[in-house]
């Protein structure tokens, strides 16, 4: 089977998304290759913070300038993907005095909007902050639903003729006389193999952007900085929270729909595809949290997880993370490495991806000698009727109007059947996990114990699959739920765990099935990957 296309994207992240739906509203034909879901990588593993810039504004002011111009476009644009709960920079009695001064200065010199409240103001808006906070300061972060923005972005793009490939890996990059001309794909559901022609091949594959370029014979040195996050089972706080100090571990909790997220680590790792969730990574965001919320550990830990952030630097710079810039690089590999029609955007953040995708367009353009104007900034992507960002109570309003009609099937996110079929009638692939991402189904404090099951027999009712396809697909969301349970196995989420265990293996036999499962049920993992099962000794 053979494709071709003018501009190629290799990455389903938030960047990849915003630089197809860049080159596709300026009238390029393009493709999107992405390995796993949309926003599988990085993109989907991260707190969720739409950044005021205010977190990098002492140490590096260009990314914070960026982050400030780029959130009050991405408010215009995307505001049914954002929820404004708003930011609070606190004090803690361990935080530097002389920091909150820093802070303040520096955000009114880059154009950072801030300002001082009073500590009884702070404790008014979150009662469960810590009483003995000396300072605090409201800036402009906001949270984001990730997922959301990608699916609006290829919609987006779809509907100015772009294609979008899920579970397509890319296996190889073929240079003909120095120029990138294409790309061979392989479907990682059916094994299939195919070719995709291009004119130019845009590399936006995140943590392996380096293991991409080199397919090419070109070089790109991507330090792979993993970030450890643990989800709480209940929202803690209506607004960012945010220590008044040095960019560090566990200094950030962030609302997100029916959870609060304390994050995160910085840690290097030579494999984005496979790194452990080390126990002191836990503990440290637990104690680290408390000091922002006491009482914080009398709370549930429902699951601890890690993205991999892609910081570019060529020089060696060993096991300090948090040195690297968080600003983007774009490189065009014909003055790098010989190889033309083919570039790479890799670094940033998640709140500069639009600008990112600018950029990179822009000299897509120039390099096929072509103008053409972006406009993105301007252009509203919130489809007409698409609901408004998460607010907490607005699932149960709804399922209480519609009454019996709609049977739950996730009860700890409340949502239905019909949301159900129709999330499946979405996607080609059948997986479940695709419905996690869509509809929040498994992420609530059973973890999928109770909506699993029925959302696998919905998918075979719906699709009349095989048997063994369906409980493929159940065996699979079971490991991904898995994989972020077992780092927080202990008091109640350890009897959650015992519980899911009788339900799947002792009434459902699950371990009988002559597939993965017996790898989970009998608890026999290692090292936390990204794809596939954990082999047996």
């Amino acid at each position: 089977m053979k494709k071709s296309t003018e501009v190629l994207v290799i990455g389903g992240g938030v960047t990849g998304c915003g630089v197809l739906f860049d080159l596709a509203q300026r009238g390029f034909k393009c493709i999107l290759l992405e390995r796993g879901g949309l926003s599988n990588g990085t993109s989907g593993r991260f707190h969720g913070l739409l950044h005021s810039g205010a977190r990098y504004a002492v140490k590096d002011a260009a990314t914070a300038r960026e982050c400030i111009r780029e959130n009050f476009i991405l408010r215009k644009i995307l505001p049914h993907c954002i929820e404004d709960c708003g930011h609070i920079f606190v004090v803690t009695p361990e935080d530097p005095p002389d920091y909150a001064e820093a802070l303040y200065q520096t955000c009114q010199e880059v154009g950072i909007p801030i300002e001082e409240i009073s500590v009884a103001e702070a404790l008014r808006r979150e009662p469960l902050l810590n009483p003995q906070i000396r300072r605090s300061f409201l800036t402009p972060d906001a949270s984001v639903e990730t997922w959301e923005t990608c699916q609006t972005l290829v919609e987006a793009a779809a509907a100015y003729g772009a294609e979008i490939l899920l579970y397509h890996e890319v296996v190889g990059v073929t240079v003909e006389q120095d120029r990138a001309t294409g790309a061979t794909v392989k479907n990682t559901v059916t094994g299939e193999e195919m070719r995709v022609a291009c004119d130019l091949l845009v590399n936006a594959a995140g943590p392996w952007a380096g293991r991409v370029a080199a397919l090419a014979g070109c070089r790109v040195t991507v330090h792979s900085s993993k970030g450890t996050l643990v989800a709480m089972n209940y929202r803690l706080v209506n607004t960012i929270i945010h220590r008044c100090r040095p960019v560090g571990d566990g200094d950030i909790l962030v609302p997100v729909g029916t959870v609060a997220v304390i994050g995160t680590t910085s840690v290097s790792v030579p494999n984005p595809d496979c790194y452990a969730i080390e126990d002191w990574e836990v503990r440290k965001m637990l104690d680290n949290g408390a000091a922002l919320i006491p009482s914080l550990k009398r709370f549930r830990p429902l699951r601890a997880w890690a993205g991999v952030r892609p910081l570019y630097q060529e020089q060696n710079v060993g096991q300090d993370m948090r040195s690297l810039t968080r600003g983007h690089a774009l490189l065009d590999h014909a003055p790098r490495d010989g190889v033309d029609n083919f570039v790479t955007i890799t670094g940033g953040k998640w709140t500069t991806y639009r600008l990112m995708a600018a950029e990179t367009v822009d000299l897509v353009c120039q390099k096929l000698n072509t103008k053409r104007a972006g406009r993105t900034a301007d252009t509203i992507l919130s489809p007409p009727g698409r609901r408004a960002f998460h607010r907490l109570g607005s699932r149960l309003e709804k399922v209480e109007k519609a009454g019996i009609e709609e049977q739950l099937i996730c009860e700890c996110e409340l949502v239905t059947r019909p949301q159900i079929e129709a999330g499946l009638a979405r996607h080609e692939q059948n997986i479940i996990n695709d419905l996690r991402r869509d509809l929040r189904v498994g992420m609530g404090p059973c973890q999928g114990g109770f909506c699993a099951y029925r959302a696998a027999g919905i998918l075979q009712e719906q699709k009349n699959l095989p048997a063994q396809q369906v409980n493929q697909a159940l065996l699979d969301f079971l490991q991904e739920r898995w994989k972020g349970m077992l780092p927080v196995l202990w008091g109640q989420n350890l009897r959650q765990a015992q519980l899911d265990q009788g339900i799947y293996q002792g009434l459902l036999g699950l371990d009988k099935l002559p597939l993965n499962l017996r790898r989970w049920a009998e608890g026999r993992v290692g090292e936390i990957e990204t794809e596939g099962y954990f082999e047996l000794p």
